[in-house]
């Protein structure tokens, strides 16, 4: 889809979208003039992550170093640089969000591209296998030399998306001047000044939910904001619903304890590896996310919603939505209202003078 959406009656962005990784990426500037640019900018980025580090693509460097386990390959820096960032977020993490979890993945069945995966049922291995730990994978960062262990499948779907962001955003803001936000199903990132009232991020069923539905709406000024949730992307295994976010200490998908968490920080990467951590860590989520002092929304597996650290009141309802975010630039409307987070001082603010909706 292309086009602008109007600000006010004298601001327009640009704005395109387009499939790719599996999802929906959209990139947005304030300057019109510049979307091609920016587009082309993210269609690089984009087929570089892909080539760099898809499991799925028996020609990627991933699956390279793979076929190479037990062996120091040289890297590409791209691909030095999601590994690095993957082993930096499990750390962070305390082990929650490891990319080591590839060979579990592959076990519950997701072992092709999701549009394949969520049509089929899979067949039932033996057992979940916990994930060997990140510790284990060698990574020399400054020479770009990576030494996975034999039997060690890594995944580094959980950061490299959000990783991709960043950096796609980082460069379209500096080439073209312009502000700037790039979406990839649901991992957002900001760079450069935002349009009037910040950029619209609504909390939706899904990353392709249409504009008007969209039952959480926030406006952000910088950094990243990402949603994790459990019910978007599952398929049958055997007879047993399972998703695609993995406890990596038992190998299997992580409790059903928090159908959506959303969070915005400095980062993309780091939104989105505090959104996917506390799925993971469930039952004691509130409690690690308490002394992060990131905004963060929460939503249960009953629909009971829970927010910290200053994300905006108002979404505090009960909620159905099923993880993802849509996105756009905040405009005069009759949709839901929008607050503005602030998430350097980990509070919320009205949007002056809008209300809006998110723009897909």
């Amino acid at each position: 889809m292309t086009g602008s959406t109007t600000l006010s009656p004298a601001t327009a962005i640009g704005l395109r979208e387009f499939a790719a990784l599996g999802t929906r990426a959209v990139v947005a500037t304030c300057d019109p003039g510049v979307i091609e640019s920016a587009s082309a900018i993210l269609h690089e980025e984009l087929i570089a992550i892909d080539r760099a580090c898809s499991r799925f693509r028996l020609d990627s460097e991933i699956a390279d170093v793979h076929r190479r386990a037990g062996s120091t390959v040289e890297v590409s820096p791209l691909l030095s640089e999601a590994v690095e960032t993957a082993l930096r977020v499990a750390q962070d993490t305390d082990g929650a969000v490891d990319p080591t979890v590839g060979a579990a993945v592959i076990d519950l069945g997701y072992d092709r591209d999701f549009a394949d995966v969520r049509h089929r049922r899979a067949p039932v291995v033996a057992g979940p296998r916990p994930a060997p730990g990140w510790a284990c994978i060698e990574l020399d960062p400054l020479r770009h030399r990576l030494r996975v262990p034999v039997g060690v499948v890594l995944d580094l779907g959980a950061t490299a998306k959000a990783l991709a962001a960043d950096r796609a955003v980082s460069r379209i803001a500096a080439a073209t001047g312009s502000g700037a936000l790039v979406n990839l199903g649901g991992d957002v990132s900001l760079a450069g000044s935002p349009p009037p009232g910040g950029w619209a991020v609504g909390i939706a069923l899904e990353s392709n939910t249409s504009p008007g539905d969209a039952r959480v709406v926030v406006a952000i000024r910088e950094g990243g904001l990402a949603s994790s949730g459990t019910a978007a992307r599952t398929w049958l295994q055997g007879d047993r619903r399972v998703h695609h976010i993995i406890d990596p200490e038992t190998g299997d998908s992580a409790e059903n304890w928090w159908r959506l968490v959303s969070v915005a920080a400095p980062s993309c990467v780091e939104a989105n590896a505090v959104s996917t951590a506390a799925i993971v860590w469930g039952a004691s989520a509130l409690d690690r996310l308490s002394t992060r002092g990131l905004p963060c929304r929460l939503v249960g597996e009953d629909g009971t919603v829970v927010v910290l650290g200053g994300w905006p009141t108002d979404g505090a309802t009960p909620d159905d939505g099923r993880g993802g975010t849509t996105t756009g630039a905040t405009r005069r409307t009759t949709g839901a209202a929008t607050t503005t987070i602030d998430r350097a001082t980990g509070t919320a603010k009205r949007a002056t003078g809008t209300t809006a909706e998110a723009v897909s």
